[in-house]
Order: C-alpha cells, then structure tokens, then sequence
C-alpha cells in the first residue's frame, strides 16, 4: 500500500459516527477560530448531498481535542479526530490541521483528482477568498508578505539557534562551531517570531501549506 493510502487508512480508522444535530450558525465571534468549509458536488438536474467540514481550533470543551466533523445536508454524520478522512460520495475528504490554522481540507476523488473545499464566506478563509477575487493584485502583494515574514523571521532565528546548538560538545567535536552572522535583541526575535506566526496563519486562510516553510513557523 502506497504511504499516502496507508495514511488515509489510519485517519479512517479515527472517524465516529455523528449524532445528527444540525450544523451551528457561523457567528461574527468565531472568525478565528473556526473554520466551516464546503462541498456541493451538485451539477444541473443532478443533485447531490451538500457536505460541511466544521473544525473548532481552540479544541472541544472536554478533552481540548481539535476534531473535524462532517455534515450531510445540514445534519452532524461524522466526527473524527485530526488527522481526519470522511468518505463520502465519490471520494474522501481529507482534514489535517497546523499550529497556524488548517493545512488540509480537500476532496480526493476516486479518480486521485483533489479540489479544496470552499470556505464560509463569514469566516476568515472566506473572506480572504473575497479579496482574493475582488482585489487580486492586493492579495498576491499580501502572499509574497507572507512569504517574506516567514523566511526572514524563521531563518534569523534559525540563524542565531545554530550558534548554541553547534556547541554541545558532541556536535562540536564532530561538525565545529558556528558563529552567527546577527545577534539580535530579544524583543527582535520575539517579533520576528510573531511575524513569522501571522505570515503562516495567512498561507493557511489559503490552504498554502508547504511542510518546509510553514512548519517552521508554527
């Protein structure tokens, strides 16, 4: 079995059934922390089921724990923990979520073809979707931003970390020192890192996840 089937596998293996409950309203307060996503696979004079992925960041109120949960036509089918994968009609949902946000919320069909779920225009995905069709040249100017404050904030900081993990004595012994080029003042590197976290958070109103990039930031 192929990693990506037996990953898929495993995150099958978390799901639970629903209780049914109807899918809660999107409220001004949650823009943050929640993400609603969704799927109408609908086409004319062919309906089809209208599903609803709803992740709560902060985690459920009795354990902590951030589970993804699935909505079939407005009534709670599925509830798994992360990383998560709900079958549904011709394919799987996958949900898999970063410090930053979601890094993952995609349909795989049954022919490998994956589309992104469309995000709730009330959250903040979707409203960052709307300036990305309203004002595209705007929000490919606030993309590269996002670019730009996760590598200088990660690779500074990254820079000046080398320096005291080089000299731990096996290391040292084995690979030499490293003296950093820049040492910054701490609230520098605090803001650095607060940079880096925004920059990150952004690429993940957008899906944007590169295990490179964004997981250092997070």
């Amino acid at each position: 079995m192929a990693a990506g089937g037996w990953r898929q596998g495993l995150a099958r293996r978390r799901v639970r059934p629903g209780d049914g409950r109807p899918l809660p309203p999107f409220r001004w307060w949650q823009v943050f922390g929640r993400s609603l996503m969704h799927l109408d696979l609908s086409t004319p004079g062919h309906p089809r089921p209208h599903y609803a992925v709803d992740v709560r960041h902060g985690g459920d109120g009795h354990d902590g724990e951030v589970r993804a949960r699935l909505y079939r036509d407005g009534r709670q089918e599925a509830v798994a923990r992360m990383p998560a994968a709900f079958a549904v009609g011709g394919g799987v949902v996958e949900v898999a979520v970063s410090g930053a946000g979601l890094r993952r919320c995609h349909l795989v069909a049954d022919d490998g073809t994956e589309q992104a779920l469309v995000p709730d225009p009330r959250s903040a995905a979707g409203r960052r979707a709307w300036l990305d069709r309203r004002h595209p040249g705007l929000s490919r100017w606030i993309g590269w931003v996002s670019v730009l404050l996760l590598v200088v904030g990660v690779g500074l900081n990254l820079l000046q970390l080398l320096e005291p993990l080089s000299q731990v004595p096996p290391l040292a012994e084995r690979f030499g020192t490293f003296d950093s080029p820049v040492d910054l003042p701490l609230w520098l590197n605090v803001n650095l890192g607060l940079a880096a976290g925004l920059g990150s958070a952004e690429r993940a109103l957008r899906l944007r996840y590169r295990g490179w990039l964004d997981g250092a930031g997070t």
